[in-house]
C-alpha cells in the first residue's frame, strides 16, 4: 500500500523501478499504485535522490513501446518540475517526443488509404479497437504504410499527446531550452503534427519562443524609438500587454497604463484576470504588415538585423482573456537604451507605412 511504512522507507529510484516494472507486465493496478507511491515520496525527496530516479527512467523511456511509455514520460515531466536535474532524461525524452510527432503525422494518410473519414479523435483511446478493425479488414496492398508502419504510426497516434505532456514542463524553463537535445528533429516533427495534434501545437510553441532576444521598437505618432531585450513570452498578446507596461507604465509613452492584474497575468500572476485585457496599441511590423496578436514574436520579421515593431494607434478596441499562454514560464523584458532622436529617425526612415488589414 502507498501509505505503510515499508513502503515510505524505499527510496524514489526504487518506487521507479517499481513503476517500470509493472508498467512492462501490464498490470495496471499494480502501476498505479507504484505511481502513487512515486509521487507522493517526491514531494520529500532531495534534489540528488529526484535526479537518480529520473536516470532510472531514461533508458526505459529511450526504448519502450510508444502504448506503454505515456505514463512514464508524465511521471519523468512530474520529477522535473519537482527540481529534478532535466538533462538526466531529456535526450530519450526529445527523441520519443519526436518520434510519436513524426508517426503521428503519418497517421491521416493511413487512416485515408483505409477508407476512414473523420479522423479519430487522438486523446479518445476508446476509438483504438475500431481503428484497428478497419485497418486489419483493409486491403494491405492499398494501405499508405506497411503492416508494421501502419501499427507504430496508429500507436503514436493515440499516444503523442501524453507522451508531449512530459515535456510541455520542462520547456517553459530557459535552461531547458538553451540546451535541450534533439531541438533540430524535435522542432522539425512538432511542426509537421501542429496541424493534427494540440500537444504538438503546444510543444512547437515553446519551441519558437525567443530569448534574449533584441527588439526595435518605434512609436509612429511621437517618433520616439526603444532597444529593449526580451525572453520567455509565449505570444504576442502577451507581448503587448509587457510593451505597454514597460513604455506607457514607465513613463516614456503618454497613455493609460495597463492595469497591475493584467501585468500580473503576463507574468507570474493568475493568468486569466477578472474582466479580461485590453490592448493599448495597433502592432505593426518595420515593412508595414500588422503584427496579430495571435502570433509569436518569432513571427516578427527582421528589418536591418532586427526584429522591429511599430506602435499605432490601435483602430478598434482589443480585449482578450488570457495573460500568458505557458503558466509556468517566466517572461522577461528589459528598456536597454531610450533611442536617441537621430537613432530614431533613422529607424523611422527605413519602416513601411501601415497596411490595412
Amino acid at each position: 500500500m502507498v501509505g505503510n511504512t515499508a513502503e515510505n522507507s524505499r527510496t524514489l529510484p526504487d518506487l521507479c523501478a517499481d513503476f517500470i516494472e509493472t508498467t512492462r507486465r501490464h498490470d495496471w493496478v499494480a502501476a498505479g499504485s507504484a505511481h502513487d507511491a512515486a509521487i507522493l515520496r517526491a514531494q520529500e525527496a532531495d534534489t540528488a535522490e529526484k535526479t537518480q530516479a529520473l536516470t532510472v527512467l531514461a533508458p526505459v523511456l529511450a526504448d519502450v513501446a510508444l502504448g506503454e511509455g505515456p505514463d512514464l514520460a508524465i511521471l519523468a515531466g512530474g520529477l522535473m518540475d519537482l527540481g529534478a536535474d532535466p538533462g538526466a532524461a531529456l535526450e530519450a525524452l526529445t527523441a520519443r517526443v519526436a518520434e510519436c510527432f513524426e508517426l503521428a503525422a503519418r497517421f491521416p494518410a493511413l487512416w485515408d488509404s483505409a477508407g476512414g473519414t473523420e479522423l479519430p479523435s487522438p486523446d479518445d483511446d476508446t476509438q483504438v479497437p475500431v481503428v484497428l478493425e478497419r485497418l486489419n479488414a483493409a486491403d494491405p496492398d492499398a494501405l499508405a504504410l506497411s503492416a508494421v508502419e501502419a501499427g507504430h504510426a496508429t500507436e503514436a497516434w493515440f499516444t503523442a499527446t501524453t507522451w508531449a505532456q512530459g515535456l510541455l514542463v520542462p520547456l517553459q524553463r530557459r535552461e531547458v531550452r538553451d540546451s535541450l537535445p534533439n531541438r533540430e528533429r524535435l522542432a522539425a516533427a512538432a511542426e509537421a503534427a501542429s496541424g493534427l495534434l494540440p500537444a504538438a501545437s503546444w510543444v512547437n510553441g515553446l519551441l519558437r519562443v525567443l530569448d534574449d532576444e533584441t527588439l526595435i521598437v518605434l512609436h509612429r505618432p511621437t517618433g520616439s524609438g526603444y532597444r529593449l531585450t526580451i525572453g520567455g513570452i509565449g505570444d504576442n498578446f502577451q507581448l503587448h500587454t509587457l510593451l505597454a507596461a514597460t513604455l506607457i507604465g514607465g513613463g516614456h509613452i503618454e497613455g493609460t497604463p495597463p492595469d497591475p492584474e493584467w501585468v500580473a497575468a503576463a507574468t507570474d500572476g493568475q493568468p486569466r484576470p477578472v474582466g479580461g485585457i485590453e490592448g493599448r496599441f495597433n502592432l505593426v511590423d518595420g515593412h508595414g504588415e500588422w503584427i496579430w496578436n495571435e502570433g509569436r514574436p518569432a513571427d516578427v520579421p527582421v528589418l536591418d538585423g532586427h526584429r522591429v515593431i511599430v506602435l499605432d494607434p490601435p483602430p478598434y478596441a482589443r480585449a482578450w482573456d488570457t495573460g500568458r499562454i505557458y503558466p509556468l514560464m517566466k517572461p522577461t523584458i528589459t528598456l536597454d537604451h531610450v533611442l536617441t532622436p537621430d537613432e530614431a529617425a533613422s529607424w523611422t526612415a527605413k519602416i513601411a507605412p501601415a497596411k490595412n488589414a
